[in-house]
């Protein structure tokens, strides 16, 4: 079982789209503000670990992960353009971007192509393997949201411990555009791959 958590740990803790914005949010000063966006990454995996744990990874079609890759891509494009907007906003009148609320979180936790690449080896492999099924599925979600929920928020204490650097106003301009450029460029690559799909 320690597997399965090692794996979760592994990929839900690597930089990605929600870390970086969960970074972002440290650095400007959101603190506890983001504690529903966390919550609602934490929530969104729970629904995806239950979902598929329950209905079995096969249900999971080709077509649907390129649904989720498109949906994904936007979305994340969608916020690395708020981002950008709020670095430009910045420049005119020094004001930090709104918080990033629980729907923010769950939108793009269930859009994130990069969930199902964490949960199906999970789900499909590593629950069978050591006699997850049933209740216990329901409960190993639970943990496995927690454990989610953790990633952005160790992601927004980092970001805390950095703000002294990154509030002088030219630093923090800097910071948001590059982490949008970052998001833009992740979510351009979502939608290249799922375009690519499409076309094979």
């Amino acid at each position: 079982m320690l597997d399965i958590f090692l794996f979760a740990f592994i990929m839900m803790y690597t930089p990605g789209p929600v870390t970086t914005l969960a970074l972002l949010a440290g650095i400007n000063n959101q603190g506890w503000r983001l504690i529903p966006f966390c919550l609602g990454v934490g929530v969104a995996m729970v629904i995806m670990f239950t979902g598929l744990g329950f209905l079995g990874a096969t249900l999971l079609p080709p077509i649907a992960q390129i649904v989720i890759g498109l949906l994904g891509g936007g979305y994340i494009g969608y916020l690395g353009l708020k981002v950008l907007k709020a670095s430009l906003n910045a420049k005119l009148k020094n004001t930090p971007p709104p918080p990033l609320s629980f729907r923010h979180g769950l939108l793009m936790q269930l859009s994130n192509p990069k969930a199902p690449v964490t949960i199906l080896p999970i789900v499909s492999v590593q629950f069978p393997a050591v006699g997850v099924a049933g209740l216990d599925i329901a409960w190993m979600s639970l943990v496995l949201g927690a454990l989610a929920a953790g990633s952005p928020a160790s992601y927004l204490v980092l970001g805390s411990l950095l703000k002294q650097i990154a509030l002088k106003p030219t630093v923090n301009m800097w910071l948001n555009w590059v982490m949008g450029s970052l998001l833009l460029y992740i979510s351009g690559q979502y939608l290249w791959a799922s375009m690519l799909q499409l076309t094979t």
